[in-house]
């Protein structure tokens, strides 16, 4: 019996898994995006360094360092300029 009880709660996590990686991408005409510069602002606000803007899947992505100087990598909703996902990126040796 544990068994099968199991099997909804492993389908939910899988189902919201893929739902999570689904709004990674952005789906918004690109006329309603905000400019670049909007996005450095955005950034500038947070403490945060740019080193490159770029378009991905439909979203913002970019990758600059924070004020403590943690590299990281951000999906950016064009629209709102929310933050769809961020991650901290290892530094190189």
């Amino acid at each position: 019996m544990m068994k099968t009880g199991m099997l909804p709660i492993l389908a939910l996590a899988v189902l919201a898994a893929t739902s999570a990686q689904a709004r990674d991408d952005c789906d918004v005409p690109v006329g309603s995006w905000k400019s670049r510069d909007a996005v450095r602002a955005m950034a500038e606000e947070r403490g945060w360094t740019l080193k490159r803007i770029k378009m991905d899947d439909g979203c913002y992505e970019i990758y600059g360092t924070d004020r403590n100087g943690r590299r990281f990598e951000a999906t950016i909703n064009p629209t709102t300029l929310e933050i769809i996902q961020i991650e901290e990126r290892r530094n190189r040796r």
